[in-house]
């Protein structure tokens, strides 16, 4: 399936980069252009003047590709017409001195106009862009200036434009429907190992880990198509522009004149300014009554997510940076911990005995599942040798999840690791006391919305 992983990319570095090489008439003349706003009606309200939202869509349009390439992308057949994997939000504040990517899964249950309740992705198959938008508008209650779409080949030829993506995988992946077979650690994959890394769902998390490796591998290539080695080398740059001026599609507001003014307006941001969230979801596994599996949003936490986008606020900050440790890891004192917003039944958790005291793990993975945290694959031994205190470790985008285990384990202490995922990764010290119960605040209470954010350098690889 094609993602909005290359159509967020494409647009974000379209506009980021800066310089007047994206938006001269030759460059502009190369981008297709349509129209998707002609026939809305009863729209949201616009939101602060200067501020602009987006909304980036991945076509699932295999049309170009033959049947040997679909065989060898494991992408199935070529059943004609397009569909949308997820689609996001990219929100542009009036400084142009923040970016906010904002996931909307494609299992969405949402209503879409005209044809009632169903999953967000059949918007496009039922009426194409403008009805994506209209559904996407009538969801969030956000207003949407401007549209972007990129096609499956694009997100192939983007990544072999740049030489390649480096990506980090905390545990190996051996997933025979996306074709992803790669052991744990840091790889660079080019454009075809690039799209099962970002289709597979053979982890514990299924369609949201998935939606955080996408958004992991949106700054693992905004990374590399900022990198001084492919601005400085002109025909690396050159090419990797006419890939992506040729990948995406824009709504035709987007003219030559708009675009070179987005891109000098945004020409420091840097990758620390771009952050990404996801729609906080109330239930994943929720059974629609045409009997299909979909997603429903937590309403009073979305309604705060989009309410801040319309009004041109920040998405929740992402905790900020500990002293750093030995080894580079980023260390926080569990006790300082702020109020806990993510409950234990939506944090999955992998513990890791690094006690040497026989049984330790198991007795630790029974007694988190008894808690409530979900514990799907059983403890294993510490790789890193024995420690001498518990330790809660996690990447940037999960520091709520892991305060709330921290709590629940005395004595703990809390570790920032860039090579994590979705998950939050317990390594058992000789003092180990035991799981006590923790509870959550209610969204509101807890300030936050529950939404949990992290910019795009958080999520490249450490």
């Amino acid at each position: 399936m094609l993602l909005t992983t290359a159509a967020v990319m494409s647009a974000l570095v379209l506009l980021a980069s800066g310089g007047a090489w994206a938006f001269t008439g030759w460059a502009s003349g190369r981008l297709d252009r349509i129209d998707p706003f002609g026939a809305l009606g009863d729209r949201p309200e616009d939101g602060p003047r200067g501020a602009l939202t987006f909304l980036l869509v991945g076509a699932d349009d295999r049309s170009g590709l033959t049947r040997e390439e679909l065989d060898r992308l494991n992408l199935g057949r070529d059943e004609g017409g397009a569909r949308t994997d997820t689609m996001m939000l990219v929100h542009l504040n009036r400084e142009r001195d923040a970016i906010s990517v904002v996931a909307l899964p494609r299992d969405s249950w949402v209503t879409i106009p005209g044809h009632g309740p169903a999953k967000i992705n059949a918007a496009y198959s039922f009426g194409g862009p403008q009805l994506a938008v209209q559904t996407v508008e009538r969801a969030t209650g956000v207003r949407i200036d401007h549209y972007a779409e990129v096609n499956f080949l694009g997100f192939l030829r983007v990544v072999d434009a740049l030489g390649g993506v480096r990506i980090c995988l905390p545990e190996p992946i051996s997933d025979p429907r996306s074709g992803l077979q790669l052991p744990a650690g840091t790889h660079v994959v080019d454009g075809a190992g690039a799209l099962a890394y970002v289709r597979t769902r053979s982890t514990a998390g299924g369609d949201l880990d998935r939606i955080d490796r996408q958004q992991r591998f949106i700054s693992a290539l905004l990374e590399a198509a900022t990198d001084t080695r492919t601005l400085s080398d002109p025909a690396r740059f050159t090419a990797f522009s006419e890939t992506v001026l040729q990948t995406v599609t824009v709504d035709d507001g987007l003219t030559g004149g708009a675009l070179l003014e987005l891109g000098n307006q945004l020409r420091s941001v840097s990758m620390d300014d771009v952050t990404f969230t996801t729609v906080p979801a109330a239930q994943t596994d929720f059974t629609a009554p045409t009997g299909e599996s979909a997603v429903l949003w937590d309403t009073e936490a979305a309604r705060e997510l989009f309410g801040r986008i319309s009004r041109d606020e920040p998405l929740a900050e992402p905790s900020p940076p500990a002293a750093a440790q030995a080894g580079g890891a980023a260390e926080e004192p569990a006790q300082a911990a702020p109020e806990l917003i993510v409950p234990p039944a939506d944090i999955t958790v992998q513990v890791r005995n690094g006690a040497g005291i026989q049984g330790l793990g198991a007795r630790a993975d029974e007694e988190l599942r008894a808690a409530g945290f979900n514990v799907p694959v059983p403890a294993d031994n510490w790789v890193g040798g024995t420690v001498e205190q518990t330790v809660v470790r996690h990447a940037a985008h999960r520091a709520d999840s892991a305060r709330t285990v921290a709590a629940a384990l005395p004595g703990s202490r809390l570790e920032r690791a860039g090579e994590l995922g979705d998950g939050v990764e317990v390594v058992l010290g000789p003092d180990y006391q035991g799981v006590r119960a923790v509870e959550a605040a209610a969204p509101d209470s807890a300030g936050s919305g529950g939404i949990q954010a992290a910019t795009a350098t958080d999520n490249v690889c450490a």
